[in-house]
């Protein structure tokens, strides 16, 4: 295949994939933020609140798993600027929208729709920016992306705190997609994409990824290495209040200061990362750092060091910090594929991670607390526990690809 132009660290097209991510970002965490006063004003009731609120958080990752598939395909069929102009514009388009809504099932379609938008984002910003840079950079080149993307989630909740607007926050983001868009004009195609299009293989087919028995088996275990970051968010950070009530008794968390505390962790644990793999030119031996790291933070979680609230905000900020490798996370997952499948797996991965949330908070409310009637705590420590036993066996047997060259194609098509 054609040799590729490389780009530099601080080049257009990195600073466009930060941004794309941190509007990403903003989206996702927003409804959380702005979640009660928002469905309230739909229509909900103070019964019907959590019941509301799950059916439009739950068309909402519907949508960001279909979009990851229906991007992923873009991206390689299409290229990968077709997914970033595409993508942000329909996110754009929803944002709006949603800041007209009058109940709760519109609420819930619009935000189906922005799930589909958000979906193309992060992996075709991380494919064409790991195409672009030089094996050596790509490192530290997609943990900037990811580091200030995740600044998106300190910004939307500053931006309710001080406007106290729903609607204004979702009409601010609309308008955050609309100049990324005008942005992204100048913005040029990966080579890698343009060589792999002439050639006559497969592009973008989701299917070739459960046709080889190694692509399968290294798909899964991509998925299976992230699981921990959407616990912490998702089940710890999310249900802080409801764990410091467990833990120590009367508090005043509020939960969505606690996802401010921890993304600016995981944002400033995704730069760190970065360099980290650098050091030891290594992603593996980044990750297992931080997996270390996460399990510290998770038993400290859960210690009788945990008594307060201040020590609950910092806890969240260091579990924040210790998941601050979705970065190599994504890039390991661009790495493992050929230019004809990696915008496909680049998306699809981690809105797959995103989408097993819903397993998760299975697993911790309805199995553990519901059925076998256990506590928030010992829920949480279960869960815990059997969601990083399966991401360590995973990430044992996953590949090392701190110097794969990236510029090859996806050939074996059947099952061995």
């Amino acid at each position: 295949m054609t040799s590729q132009r490389q780009i530099g660290l601080l080049s257009l097209p990195v600073l466009v994939a930060a941004l794309g991510y941190f509007v990403d970002v903003y989206d996702l965490l927003l409804f959380t933020i702005v979640r009660q006063p928002s469905v309230m004003a739909v229509g909900a009731t103070a019964e019907t609140i959590i019941v509301d609120s799950a059916h439009i958080i739950n068309w909402q990752m519907s949508g960001l798993l279909i979009g990851g598939i229906l991007w992923g395909v873009i991206g390689d069929k299409k290229g990968r600027l077709k997914v970033l102009f595409g993508s942000i514009l329909l996110y754009s388009i929803a944002n709006i929208l949603t800041s007209y809504v009058q109940n709760v099932d519109q609420y819930a379609y619009c935000r189906f729709v922005g799930g589909i938008g958000l979906a193309g984002e992060l992996g075709a910003g991380i494919t064409l920016v790991s195409e672009m840079l030089p094996k050596n950079k790509r490192g530290i080149g997609t943990s900037m992306v990811a580091g200030i993307g995740l600044f998106g989630a300190v910004f939307a909740y500053f931006t309710f705190q001080y406007t106290k607007d729903w609607r204004l926050c979702y009409q601010i983001g609309g308008v955050l997609g609309v100049f990324l868009l005008i942005l992204r004009i100048r913005v040029a195609e990966s080579f890698m994409f343009e060589s792999a299009k002439v050639a006559n293989v497969v592009k973008g087919n989701f299917l070739q990824f459960f046709s080889n028995k190694k692509r399968f088996s290294k798909y899964i275990k991509a998925i299976l290495i992230g699981l921990p970051t959407w616990f912490v968010i998702g089940v710890l950070v999310n249900y802080s209040n409801k764990f410091a009530t467990g833990l120590y008794g009367d508090n005043l968390i509020d939960s969505g200061r606690s996802v401010m505390f921890a993304y600016i962790g995981i944002a400033i644990g995704d730069i760190v990362i970065g360099y980290v793999s650098q050091y030891f030119k290594s992603r593996k031996k980044a990750l297992l750092v931080f997996y270390s790291l996460n399990t510290i933070a998770m038993i400290l979680f859960f210690s009788t060091i945990n008594t307060n609230d201040s020590s609950m905000y910092a806890i969240c900020g260091l579990l924040g910090f210790s998941t601050g490798y979705w970065a190599i996370f994504n890039t390991m997952a661009a790495e493992q594929f050929g230019t004809n499948l990696r915008a496909t797996a680049a998306t699809t991965i981690p809105n797959m991670v995103r989408g097993a949330l819903p397993l998760i908070n299975f697993l911790f409310l309805d199995i553990l607390q519901k059925q076998l009637g256990w506590t928030i705590i010992q829920s949480g420590i279960l869960t815990g526990s059997i969601v990083m036993s399966i991401t360590i066996i995973a990430f044992v047997y996953t590949e090392e690809t701190y110097h794969k060259d990236l510029d090859y194609l996806e050939l074996d098509n059947t099952m061995p």
